[in-house]
């Protein structure tokens, strides 16, 4: 039988869904987004799941070949702060950072969306550092190193729809932001953008950012991915961009679901020149697509100067 022609940069495995709701121990009303990272060979997810009850937790998930995954029955963050989490714990993005990993995550309440952070050793237990940004923000995507000596991460405040970056020298108080990326009319990016992937340091010392970008259409928005490489030395400058997107909704999985047309990423591992993406399909399943560094760089160029 003749292999299904690959339409998008990054590419779908071919046994998609990586994880569905059936293949769960336990009861849910969704599965969504996952932060993801390598360690010791294994291959771990921190997966949002929406429990029957309507609340969402991030539960882990394991596997030894980055593709059949086994996923824990008990959450690995679940609803701590009473005021501020009391609807959802979601999308969380896992960024090692020297000894440590870092998960940032969105905490959803009446009062809104916050952006919070908290710090594991061994995802055996988990230490809350509290909120880092203001109301209706968004994203949170954490640089795995300091820049110019000091903390930095992405958000995506609700109104306006871009994203920014914020500097921290004590990962409490956040300041010096500046504007990064944002929506451009007349392209498949037109309504809003928001950080996806925690930026990944490439070979030649810049950084590879993946992110979403939405279109309304008739049929209601439609998400894609797409990528840009910031400077080396100052990630507020974006020396690239993808006209096109890297990936868009195809597939069933990722047409049709409890949000349709949308495909949504927190997380992706770099093995040797090889990008791993795993994404949420329409609020309904967990996916994998693979590209090389050097196929979204080719990309990239194109766009110079259309940024």
């Amino acid at each position: 039988m003749p292999r299904k022609k690959q339409h998008d940069i990054i590419h779908r495995w071919e046994g998609n869904p990586v994880i569905t709701m059936e293949d769960l121990s336990f009861q849910v009303s969704d599965i969504c987004n996952a932060g993801a990272v390598k360690i010791d060979n294994i291959y771990l997810l921190l997966v949002t799941i929406e429990t029957l009850r309507g609340h969402k937790k991030l539960y882990i998930a394991r596997s030894e070949d980055g593709r059949y995954f086994d996923m824990d029955a008990k959450p690995f963050m679940g609803q701590a702060d009473k005021q501020y989490e009391s609807n959802s714990v979601m999308d969380g993005r896992i960024t090692p950072f020297e000894d440590t990993y870092y998960i940032s995550y969105i905490a959803e309440s009446h009062y809104g969306y916050r952006i919070g952070l908290a710090r594991t050793d061994d995802f055996k237990t988990v230490t809350r550092l509290g909120f880092v940004s203001e109301v209706d923000t968004k994203g949170g995507a954490f640089f795995p190193e300091k820049i110019n000596g000091r903390f930095a991460r992405l958000e995506r405040p609700w109104s306006g729809g871009r994203i920014w970056i914020s500097y921290s020298d004590d990962l409490v108080y956040w300041g010096n932001s500046e504007v990064i990326l944002s929506p451009r009319p007349g392209y498949w990016d037109s309504h809003r953008v928001g950080d996806a992937v925690p930026p990944i340091r490439v070979k030649d010392g810049r950084w590879l950012l993946i992110y979403y970008g939405i279109k309304e259409t008739s049929a209601g928005p439609l998400f894609r991915i797409g990528a840009v490489f910031l400077d080396a030395d100052d990630p507020a400058r974006v020396v690239s961009r993808t006209n096109i997107p890297i990936l868009s909704p195809r597939e069933r999985y990722e047409r049709v679901g409890d949000v349709q047309n949308l495909i949504f990423s927190c997380g992706a591992i770099l093995e040797d020149e090889n990008l791993l993406l795993y994404y949420g399909g329409s609020d309904s399943c967990i996916c994998l697509g693979s590209t090389t560094i050097d196929r979204i760089d080719q990309e990239c160029l194109k766009s110079k100067g259309e940024i």
